[in-house]
């Protein structure tokens, strides 16, 4: 039996560089994983649209998708619009069996494609405990979200760096600016600021414009198609199909 076909779920941006950097993603995953089948569906302002490509996939004969959000929090979009647009499949593609698997966030190999980004913007291993950083995620109005963010700053604190601070360029405060100005205001000299967000585009560049108007002395890029980015989307489909397993055992 063939494995389930792994569908990539991406919000969407007009910003081309979102799609873009999807897809180097995408095909990083294709090329950790080679044999298995990765397709890639937008939630709104690119193409293909999630309906569009299970359609295909159901016309193709595929017996089974393993849908994936490339998110890093369980926000709206993870518990509202995604389940909502997978009913819908499920109801139109009664043959294609449809399973949604875990957004992508919280997750060590997410800290490391964070350091690795740091560290690729001239950030050495030894410069963490004189340099604050400010985590820098798209922001949320779901507490659930905004409470991962704060827990990850804190988790990153206990890694060395001499301060961390949780910002977000939407829906919540602090903005960038305001947590570089708050770690100089606490005497820190050199503050980094880490984009956690996976593709460029509007709200990324909201992060770097905070950031360079605060006059932060170091900004990470996006984590975009890094290795530990492409094995956690992955591990994700695993455990996703793992899931499955057990829930067959377990009603034999």
């Amino acid at each position: 039996m063939s494995s389930p076909v792994l569908l990539v779920i991406a919000h969407g941006s007009r910003d081309p560089r979102h799609a873009a950097t999807v897809h180097a993603l995408t095909s990083r995953v294709r090329a950790q994983r080679p044999g298995l089948r990765v397709e890639t569906a937008f939630l709104d302002f690119n193409a293909p649209s999630v309906p569009r490509v299970l359609e295909r996939l159901a016309a193709e004969g595929a017996p089974e998708v393993v849908a994936l959000p490339l998110l890093l929090t369980r926000a709206f979009h993870a518990k509202s619009d995604i389940p909502a647009v997978l009913r819908e499949a499920r109801a139109a593609l009664p043959r294609l069996r449809v399973r949604q698997a875990e957004v992508l966030g919280p997750s060590p190999l997410l800290n490391a494609a964070l350091e690795r980004r740091l560290y690729e913007a001239g950030v050495r291993p030894g410069d963490r405990s004189s340099t604050g950083l400010v985590l820098a995620s798209a922001g949320s109005s779901d507490p659930e979200a905004i409470a991962v963010i704060a827990e990850i700053a804190r988790e990153l604190r206990h890694t060395g760096w001499c301060s961390v601070r949780p910002a977000f360029a939407s829906a919540s405060l602090p903005r960038t600016e305001d947590a570089v100005r708050a770690l100089r205001a606490e005497g820190v000299r050199r503050v980094a600021v880490a984009p956690y967000v996976i593709a460029p585009g509007r709200l990324p560049d909201r992060i770097a414009a905070g950031a360079a108007e605060a006059g932060a002395d170091v900004l990470a890029g996006v984590l975009g198609p890094a290795p530990e980015l492409a094995r956690l989307l992955l591990d994700r489909y695993d455990e996703a199909n793992a899931t499955a397993a057990r829930r067959v055992a377990a009603s034999a």
